[in-house]
């Protein structure tokens, strides 16, 4: 139990930080316990991830100054914060995907061995200690490429407790991650708690806030507003210090406006990519009506994903099926066909395959729409930018300008570009996977307001989350999926989290 006469293991004191004149930290103070999880908290933008940046040693010109165990320091790298006992998995994986799980593990503090060799064997005996640690069927000989970014996301986690670090600091560690997952990396922070070490834990979702914070401290637009023990903090409170004002309802209220079927589905197929014998969708049929809002339950490996991207044409003629929009049949052999035949998908990477984050807001508005803006084969720049400004108008796009890139803006500002990209596309069928990862919760309940407004306009949408009180919340009805299959089908009313877990496992609904 933390007490006022207990001296901190770590504080940084008047931290500020400007970019190119723009200031995005100012007077931040922040004070971390030896044994505590401590959670800093605010929205996307709010100065998060810069004051973490500045501890690791990433930024390295910034005012104010940090205390280590009573002592001044200064990094002037990552690697001195390493070795004075800071690790830090970032929520931008830092994974190489071609190498191997053990050499991600150990790159660049190679283990030594007789003669200068690198020790192999001791690497992947440590590796294989770490997974087993972690709970993880993963085989350290095999590239990170070959694993689901859940397994990435994991392996990011085994990388940093390899180094034995006193301060871990964790960047929305659980984005990817299923619940049996998250239950693992929860008892191994418990453990991480019992030996003395100090997370510094950062997280979007109120439930894992509340079910593992000691302490919390929030930012909001680059200042520190407030920090208090987790118990003495309501929710509703915390969220004030968050927005800068009450939000009298987590899950805005929706009104079912059902029209006709608009996507029918029977017997869809997608075959293994890597060639196995089971297919990864296994004779799916369903409907989703005008209106609707299915959200898609299941663990890691439940076939969900495969089956947007299997509907949007990514797996080409890997997929097999009766398809039909608006009862009219469809073969989504490329992503081009099923654009052009209304179906949009927002993937639940979107850094790595829904923005290109060096161009401006303006292109990467109509990355999927630009046959529209060049008839003859020459661009309309003007219609490009009137497009991206209704958009950024409507979905209430946070930036200084159009030609912003969008790698300067926020988490949830990103997604609402995402968002825009695919409703410049005119669609008729939104297959969202993961649309509130990594976004704050300001930001997220503008997106359940989107949600609700596409409804109300004819959208069908089939969702996927990985926060069981937003897809109960949200879904009309849920589609549970196992081992490739639809396992049960739940009506609002009806739908539990025990039932969509034990569906999701395999357990019958009788």
């Amino acid at each position: 139990m933390l007490t006022a006469t207990c001296v901190p293991l770590l504080q940084m004191k008047g931290i500020g930080k400007a970019f190119s004149g723009t200031r995005v930290l100012n007077a931040v103070q922040l004070a971390l316990h030896a044994g505590e999880v401590h959670i800093l908290a605010g929205e996307n933008g709010a100065g998060k991830s810069t004051l973490i940046k500045i501890l690791a040693g990433v930024h390295t010109d910034y005012e104010g100054e940090i205390q280590l165990r009573g002592r001044k320091v200064r990094f002037s790298n990552p690697q001195e914060a390493a070795r004075a006992g800071i690790s830090v998995i970032h929520q931008e994986l830092s994974l190489i995907p071609g190498m191997r799980v053990v050499d991600n593990i150990f790159l660049g503090r190679e283990k030594g061995g007789f003669g200068g060799w690198v020790a192999f064997g001791a690497q992947r005996k440590a590796c294989q200690a770490l997974m087993n640690q972690l709970g993880l069927r993963i085989d350290p000989n095999r590239t990170v490429e070959e694993y689901p970014i859940s397994a990435q996301q994991t392996i990011e986690i085994a990388k940093a407790l390899s180094f034995e670090a006193q301060i871990i600091i964790m960047d929305e560690p659980t984005s990817a991650l299923t619940e049996p997952e998250v239950e693992r990396l929860f008892r191994t922070i418990e453990d991480l708690k019992s030996r003395g070490c100090a997370i510094v834990y950062i997280s979007h979702k109120m439930e894992e806030i509340y079910r593992i914070a000691d302490r919390i401290t929030v930012l909001r637009d680059g200042q520190y507003i407030g920090s208090a023990a987790a118990a003495e903090l309501p929710r509703a409170e915390l969220i004030k210090w968050m927005v800068g004002r009450a939000i009298n309802e987590q899950f805005p209220r929706h009104t079912p406006n059902f029209g006709g079927v608009r996507l029918k589905v029977k017997d869809f197929t997608v075959a293994d990519p890597h060639g196995l014998s089971r297919p990864v969708v296994d004779r799916v049929s369903f409907e989703v009506r005008a209106g609707e809002i299915v959200g898609l339950g299941g663990l890691q490996g439940s076939g969900a994903s495969e089956l947007l991207h299997g509907l949007f044409g990514s797996y080409g003629r890997n997929a097999a099926g009766a398809i039909a929009i608006d009862e009219t049949r469809f073969v989504p052999r490329s992503p081009g066909d099923s654009i052009r035949r209304g179906v949009a998908l927002l993937t639940n990477d979107r850094k790595t395959n829904g923005l290109i984050l060096g161009m401006s807001i303006t292109h990467n508005v109509t990355l999927a729409s630009i046959p529209a803006f060049s008839p003859g084969g020459w661009m309309r720049n003007g219609g490009e930018r009137r497009a991206a400004e209704r958009h950024r108008q409507s979905l209430n796009i946070k930036a200084a300008g159009l030609a912003q890139p969008l790698q300067s803006l926020s988490g949830g500002n990103q997604q609402k570009v995402v968002l825009a990209k695919w409703l410049q596309t005119s669609p008729k069928v939104l297959l969202l996977d993961e649309p509130t990862r990594g976004v704050d919760v300001g930001a997220k309940h503008e997106i359940y307001e989107l949600m609700n407004r596409w409804t109300q306009q004819g959208y069908a949408i089939l969702l996927i989350t990985s926060e069981m009180p937003e897809l109960l919340a949200l879904s009309d009805r849920i589609l549970v999926m196992h081992r490739g299959r639809i396992s049960a089908e739940l009506g609002h009313e009806e739908a539990t989290q025990e039932k969509v877990l034990q569906a999701a496992m395999g357990g019958s609904q009788a």
